[in-house]
């Protein structure tokens, strides 16, 4: 393969800053980066892109572009993708599913310019081989992702197969899970470090505090699972398995650290636990270095002893919980007096589509960032928990952006 190919990064809406750095710093030979909404472009090597499928912690795909045409209509479409040469990337007895997505596309039908795409494929390699690559939507050799523009069409291959934040941890799940990207963008932003105290009251299936008993352990994002590039042509495995070594012998399951994660639900608690197991932190448990209680947010503590550290979560919002007994509102309230009589000189931030939340909590909070968790806009609220300083009253209340 070409030493410079073209690669893009998809990244949630908000998180494209973070992954631009993390490239810079956790893929070598990664050049051109360039943030966008909705992702980052970069180029590189195979290598460097093998390394931000490993390492990358807040993006979601890595994509590697194959070609790119103007078109006018469906048959420019079909002839740009019979033109383009697959083979150098797979061959006609793998598997192929294609997806899309458009920006200010003209095309009456998008549905029948992917039925072109995928016949243009195919025509090519009964062209070459006498025979053509058959479609698996469910479990695909290789992914192609097509974006189509008002003048333009990309064909890209798709280096993650399952979406990077899946860890190859979880099977179980609490109510409305935080994705392990968003949970390590979180901590990230609040710039948590594994020297600090870390506290999750509403820990749910333990997201928050398994991506940072990984950041403390260094463990890679990527390597307890696969990706889709394995099944292509051009990337070294000899250098990827060496690249995975590298990876194991760089994490350090004794790093010290502090996590206390807890929620209302000894179920859900018990689920955390055992995530938390299957992600390799067992040691870590046994220690106390990472703990999950069932314990109510309104009277969750400090880890004793601990000197104020950040508190990082993810409450729960209207679109997340159906509340049976208390309002949401009520019980944030009765959390932020917690807070206040609990954890004063810690930093707290919490997650919420809800933009009242500060006024739930009579605090004003000492910073907004805009996040999107799936397709939820939300605030990332920073409260500073010194006694006395951030009340506000009801009728202080200003409007969020």
């Amino acid at each position: 393969m070409k030493p410079n190919l073209r690669f893009y990064a998809v990244a949630p809406f908000g998180l494209e800053p973070l992954v631009a750095d993390e490239l810079s710093r956790k893929a070598p030979g990664a050049a051109s980066i360039r943030a966008e909404r909705g992702g980052v472009y970069f180029e590189g090597t195979a290598e460097t892109a093998m390394a931000a499928c490993l390492h990358s912690r807040f993006a979601s795909r890595i994509l590697l572009l194959a070609a790119q045409h103007e078109y006018w209509d469906t048959r420019d479409i079909l002839e740009a993708a019979r033109r383009t040469k697959w083979e150098r990337w797979f061959g006609p007895d793998q598997t192929i599913r294609l997806d899309v997505s458009v920006r200010n596309c003209p095309l009456e039908s998008v549905d029948f310019a992917m039925l072109r795409v995928k016949d243009g494929i195919c025509d090519r390699f009964r062209e070459l081989c006498g025979r053509r690559p058959s479609v698996d939507r469910r479990h695909p050799d290789v992914r192609i992702h097509v974006h189509i523009t008002y003048k333009q069409v990309f064909f890209y291959l798709d280096l993650a197969g399952e979406s990077l934040f899946k860890r190859g941890w979880r099977l179980e799940h609490g109510e409305a899970p935080l994705k392990e990207n968003m949970a390590a963008a979180l901590l990230a932003l609040a710039e948590w470090t594994p020297e600090k105290t870390l506290v999750d009251p509403f820990c749910g299936s333990g997201t928050i505090a398994v991506e940072a008993a990984a950041i403390a352990a260094n463990v890679a994002p990527g390597l307890h699972r696969g990706f889709a590039f394995e099944a292509l042509d051009g990337f070294d495995a000899e250098v990827w398995r060496e690249m995975k070594e590298d990876a194991r012998a760089a994490v350090n399951l004794h790093a010290p650290v502090r996590i206390a994660a807890s929620d209302i639900s000894s179920i859900v608690v018990e689920k955390a636990l055992e995530n938390a197991r299957r992600a390799g932190f067992g040691a870590m448990i046994e220690d106390g270095r990472l703990t999950f209680s069932a314990v109510d947010a309104r009277e969750a503590l400090p880890p004793e002893g601990a000197e104020p550290g950040l508190v990082v979560a993810n409450p729960p919002y209207g679109e997340q919980s159906n509340p049976k007994s208390a309002s949401i509102r009520s019980m944030m309230k009765g959390v932020a007096d917690n807070l206040k009589a609990h954890f004063s000189g810690w930093t707290v931030w919490m997650l919420s589509s809800d933009r009242s939340l500060p006024s739930q909590m009579r605090l004003k909070e000492s910073r907004k960032i805009v996040l999107f968790n799936g397709p939820l806009e939300c605030r990332f609220f920073r409260f500073a928990m010194v006694a006395g300083s951030n009340r506000r009253k009801p009728a202080e209340d200003a409007p969020s952006a």
